[in-house]
């Protein structure tokens, strides 16, 4: 058997079949074998994962890189955050991302600088999804699925008031039936929702300001759970009559997962995305403006049915919805305890507490399995933006990504946490976490050994996805 570049033992092997013990072997980059470890042939560089887990790498399909462009130029910041939120991936033990297109400009002028932008500051390979919130965008939608983009993005009904500053159109049900309905002619395309109702939350924000509230609750009741519960009946009732497929962004609410369960039982192609925020936190904790996330964190009854969502079906995916920005901008100077209402929506380093989290609430609470876990977090998002099965297992030919999971290693969530652009706030801060990794691998090169980063930003890859579902080589 030739020699191979590197191989890691002593591990357990999580593979989409089972958990093996032994370890796997890499050449060039790419898993060449998976099993025993006297089955693997011999490498130049040997690591020992001393009993803990060996991973495929988690997949992020829920960011947004170019928010920095408050301090920055849009592209720029496009550039900027690349280079310092996939630094922070690295070391949480995410190795692709999906980030979102977002800008009032059409896209396919701009594809080349995104790819760019990515390829020369990215740690991770990555892919896009487009946000659809001007006319001009709906046209481009054939031409971005020409260019490996084949999901597309709509605020239905959200951001006709919040927000301005983004620049952001909401779209109504024409708008939603015509992308449904274009998309649904394009192989393996998605059409991806925000789904809360901005009209009932909009008379809520007045009446909780004419009473003075200003706290996190007061957000939470501002967009109640009937807000995105209305908005999933709507996109499913659509997708049903447009024979389309559609994904649920940051689904918050039990009763969200009751309407999803209910129509895919009717065999409607709908799918449900949720976040480590909603799982591990409530809108009852002392989070203050750093808990202002959209839509809002939840009660204990809409936790516990996401989770039981995630380990029964209904909710395939699992993401981030990761918005970088520095603390003085999305406190809106105010502080930690600041005007809840002024503060800007959007929780910060979740690619960097993914994986921690989900081990640490997930498998260490005993609230999922490993092997689910990885489904969720790795198997299934590959599978869904066109990346599997060259991103998302430890198969044979696949990507050499990976991360050693040490399921006792733990860290309380402080200002030295993180290695993003701003590590000073999250909504873990103050938390301890209990499973970490030990080392990140992406194509097979060690990025991240015991925390401390190996290699220098670029050179990593745009994932275009094809007709056939399988990232271009």
């Amino acid at each position: 058997m030739a020699r191979a570049d590197l191989r890691v033992v002593n591990a357990r092997v999580v593979t989409p079949n089972e958990t093996l013990i032994g370890g796997v072997a890499v050449t060039d980059g790419t898993v060449v074998a998976v099993g025993t470890e006297q089955n693997l042939p011999d490498a130049e560089r040997t690591i020992d994962a001393e009993g803990n887990y060996l991973v495929p790498g988690f997949i992020d399909p829920h960011v947004h890189w170019g928010l920095s462009r408050y301090e920055y130029e849009y592209h720029e910041g496009l550039a900027h955050d690349f280079e310092t939120e996939t630094r922070g991936a690295v070391h949480g033990g995410v190795t692709t991302v999906v980030n979102f297109l977002l800008q009032p400009d059409p896209y396919l002028p701009d594809m080349d600088y995104f790819v760019e932008a990515g390829e020369e500051n990215s740690y991770i390979d990555f892919a896009y999804h487009a946000i659809v919130h001007k006319d001009h965008h709906v046209d481009e939608i054939e031409g971005l699925a020409e260019e490996g983009v084949r999901s597309f993005k709509i605020f239905y009904n959200w951001y006709k008031h919040a927000s301005p500053e983004l620049g952001i159109n909401h779209s109504d049900s024409g708008r939603v039936y015509t992308v449904l309905d274009r998309v649904a002619d394009i192989e393996n395309g998605v059409v991806m929702f925000h789904a809360e109702n901005e009209d009932l939350a909009y008379e809520r924000r007045k009446e909780l300001k004419n009473e003075g509230r200003n706290d996190l609750e007061a957000w939470s009741e501002s967009s109640p759970n009937v807000a995105e519960a209305m908005q999933i009946e709507n996109i499913a009732k659509l997708t049903e009559y447009t024979d389309s497929t559609a994904y649920i962004v940051h689904m918050s609410t039990g009763e969200g997962v009751e309407i999803c369960e209910r129509y895919q039982d009717r065999g409607v192609d709908i799918n449900a995305e949720t976040l480590p925020a909603f799982l591990a936190h409530t809108n009852d904790e002392d989070l203050g403006t750093w808990g202002k996330i959209s839509p809002p964190l939840r009660g204990e009854w809409s936790k516990n049915r996401l989770w039981h969502g995630l380990r029964e079906g209904v909710v395939d995916y699992a993401g981030t919805d990761h918005c970088p920005h520095k603390k003085p901008f999305k406190e809106k100077d105010g502080g930690m305890y600041g005007d809840v209402w002024k503060a800007i929506p959007g929780d910060n380093n979740g690619i960097e507490y993914f994986l921690p989290v989900m081990m640490s609430e997930g498998v260490n609470q005993n609230r999922i399995s490993m092997e689910r876990l990885v489904e969720v977090c790795a198997e299934n998002n590959a599978k869904r933006w066109g990346l599997y099965p060259r991103k998302g297992a430890l198969v044979e030919g696949a990507d050499a990504d990976m991360v050693i999971v040490d399921l006792e290693k733990s860290a309380v969530v402080d200002d030295d946490f993180y290695h993003t652009m701003e590590p000073r706030y999250s909504t873990f801060h103050n938390d301890k976490l209990n499973g970490l990794p030990t080392h990140t691998i992406v194509g097979g090169e060690v990025v991240v050994e015991r925390g401390k980063l190996q290699v220098d930003k670029g050179g990593r890859e745009y994932l275009s996805r094809s007709a056939d579902g399988v990232a271009l080589e």
